[in-house]
């Protein structure tokens, strides 16, 4: 893969990034650069943060367009249903979890261990549900607890 203006570009095969709907395109930014560490490719319209071997894309939702019609985006409405949610792994949970509280990320829980690997989540500023996990166990064949 190659890069042009800090945007991924397939010589083959595909890439895939992450699209988020959000409210507040600079808050939402500044979240994904500052608690992961992303690099700004491109700060609106939309913004684009690198996140390690990723891309999150963010911009406002809106209504339907020719390339997708009858489609809405909107941000997540408060409240605990979840569809989906991104999956981080760190090497070291107890170093990201000081270091993402410290920058102001606010956590459901501290990480717990289930076995298989520490975990725990956070919203980001528009209510995404983001799950940060080390795998422990399961790197010795211990599969998680229900």
């Amino acid at each position: 893969m190659a890069e042009q203006g800090g945007f991924p570009v397939p010589e083959a095969g595909l890439v895939v990034a992450q699209f988020l709907t959000v409210r507040d395109v600079r808050v939402s930014r500044e979240f994904y650069a500052d608690v992961f560490g992303g690099r700004v490719v491109l700060a609106e319209n939309p913004a684009v943060v690198q996140v390690a071997n990723t891309w999150i894309i963010m911009n406002p939702g809106g209504g339907p367009t020719p390339d997708k019609p009858g489609v809405t985006l909107s941000a997540p409405e408060a409240g605990d249903p979840v569809s989906a949610f991104l999956n981080v792994r760190v090497a070291d949970i107890a170093a990201f979890y000081a270091d993402a509280r410290a920058k102001g990320a606010q956590f459901l829980t501290e990480p717990l261990d289930r076995g298989s690997e520490v975990r725990c989540y956070l919203r980001d500023p528009d209510g995404y549900l983001i799950e940060i996990g080390q795998t422990t166990g399961l790197l010795r064949g211990i599969t998680a607890e229900q």
